[in-house]
């Protein structure tokens, strides 16, 4: 059995358990998932593509214009996958799916008039990656630890945070990464905001660099932080702090465990490293797949760690982050997006990334 007719079996198991006739998929990221990678979108800044997938338990659907079609069969082998394509001319109104599933009960992954709205239910489904997807996964996250380390190397004081980021595109894009969120701060910037769109601010000393990169539908996430000239004592301990954290959440992120469990021991790993109060000023991260983060952990979170799911964790402390995206094992976790020799800081055997001193 193929891969492709692989997950449209689990699909169609999830459909029957939540007595579905038919999943409509309009995001570029379902779209991906269920056809084993494919590219719905044109606009990288959009949520849903310019094709759709109808499913049900005897058909599926591919449903686009006549623009999209040849790329989506010659380039994306959709048609050698099995989808049926429904065309329509790009000016003309697209097949009507409520037609198509005609005496169905149909799910969404989105909101759409009188359908289900079953987003929250898939992104678990979504987590739940096939061995192929969890080596798409390890190919990504090394061309995003790549790209971060090249880029790092071309930091210089004088730049500003927008030619940092033209920096990190580049690199992620040159080896076939869309750089869908790219974040840089420098100097004070890093502690006034945790989510920093670039701006035209110069570089003096300290420059934090944040990317999530999307190959094949899969996204992983990835920070690192360059300082020129001696560190502070601030930052040191920050690190320090941050990387206990850190370390917390790589090794209790195991099989069985529920991310409330979790959350919980993070908690009091910030307290223990002095800083009880920074988990609230930001998300602490969750499980990946299609979207930068699936989900993310919150106190008393249900969902329980499996084998083969991914997860980017990024804790921070004002003005210091710490984010790799790793992949549970059997019998331990791997961090995917480890750059091979970049600073650590070595809590309990396993290590985390300190900043980058120049």
């Amino acid at each position: 059995m193929s891969e492709g007719q692989r997950k449209l079996e689990i699909i169609r198991n999830w459909m029957t358990g939540h007595n579905l006739g038919g999943l409509y998929l309009q995001s570029a990221g379902s779209f991906a998932w269920a056809t084993c990678g494919a590219s719905s979108y044109i606009n990288t800044a959009t949520t849903n593509g310019l094709a759709s997938l109808l499913i049900t338990q005897d058909h599926q659907y591919l449903i686009t214009s006549n623009i999209e079609a040849p790329r989506l069969e010659k380039e994306e082998q959709l048609i050698a996958q099995g989808w049926d394509f429904k065309v329509s001319p790009w000016h003309m109104s697209l097949p009507d799916i409520m037609e198509l599933s005609r005496g169905l009960t149909l799910g969404s992954d989105g909101p759409l008039t009188g359908v289900l709205d079953v987003s929250a239910d898939l992104a678990r489904l979504r987590v739940n990656l096939t061995p192929e997807e969890d080596q798409r996964f390890r190919e990504l996250s090394d061309v995003c630890a790549k790209a971060m380390q090249a880029s790092i190397q071309k930091v210089k004081p004088g730049q500003t945070e927008y030619q940092i980021a033209a920096i990190l595109a580049a690199e992620a894009e040159a080896q076939g990464a869309q750089a869908i969120v790219n974040l840089i701060a420098t100097d004070e910037r890093i502690f006034s905001y945790r989510h920093p769109l670039p701006t035209a601010k110069k570089l003096e000393k300290y420059a934090m660099l944040i990317l999530c990169g999307r190959k094949n539908g899969l996204i992983c996430s990835i920070t690192r932080l360059v300082h020129f000239g001696p560190l502070p004592d601030d930052l040191k301990r920050k690190g320090d702090a941050c990387a206990r954290v850190d370390a917390a959440f790589i090794s209790s992120t195991r099989p069985g465990r529920s991310l409330g469990d979790i959350f919980d021991i993070i908690i009091k790993a910030y307290s223990d490293a002095g800083y009880p109060d920074e988990w609230r000023k930001h998300h602490q991260g969750g499980a990946c797949g299609y979207e930068p983060r699936e989900y993310l952990a919150v106190p008393g979170s249900p969902e329980r760690v499996v084998v083969g799911q991914v997860y980017a964790w990024n804790p921070s402390i004002t003005g210091y982050k710490s984010e790799d995206t790793m992949l549970v094992g059997k019998t331990h976790n791997e961090v995917l997006t480890a750059i091979p020799g970049w600073p650590e800081i070595v809590v309990d055997g396993i290590p985390r990334p300190s900043i980058l001193v120049v």
